[in-house]
């Protein structure tokens, strides 16, 4: 039953507009925090090296703070945020689908845990969202100093 359930469509859209809003909240509050997701669903654009690839875990933890928080922003159904990785420090643009983020940490302590995960497409990728949260954007978008973590 609870398989079904966290599989189900409307339970999917309830957890992506719950992740969204909660970001939305700490954008606002300006909240650092870390998310724990699976790597599998995200996005590196450029893409990595290979040796740092292969270095992440199924489920891996990014912080968000510092430029890397300055730098990230809500499209869509994703959180994009620019960060440094390996030694190098290669930047990557990191687009993480919203049902691909598992948790969100702040200060150590788990605020929100997601038990729903995207749905397969026949490319492997997370689909598109249909209808959402236009409501909870109006009203982040309402504030002006929100308009850096949208994409224009």
């Amino acid at each position: 039953m609870l398989y079904e359930m966290i599989k189900d469509e409307s339970y999917m859209k309830l957890m992506s507009k719950h992740i969204q809003e909660l970001l939305l909240f700490l954008f606002e509050q300006e909240q650092n925090f870390g998310i724990l997701c699976k790597i599998e669903h995200l996005t590196f654009e450029p893409d990595l090296p290979e040796h740092i690839r292969q270095e992440f875990r199924p489920m891996t933890l990014f912080f968000l703070a510092g430029y890397t928080f300055e730098s990230a922003r809500l499209d869509n159904d994703s959180l994009i945020f620019e960060a440094g990785f390996g030694e190098e420090n290669i930047g990557s643009f990191v687009q993480v689908p919203l049902l691909s983020i598992m948790q969100v940490i702040v200060d150590e302590t788990p605020i929100f845990v997601n038990l729903a995960s995207p749905k397969e497409t026949a490319s492997n990728q997370p689909p598109q969202r249909e209808n959402g949260i236009e409501n909870s954007m109006a009203s982040f978008l309402s504030n002006p100093e929100n308009q850096k973590f949208i994409k224009e």
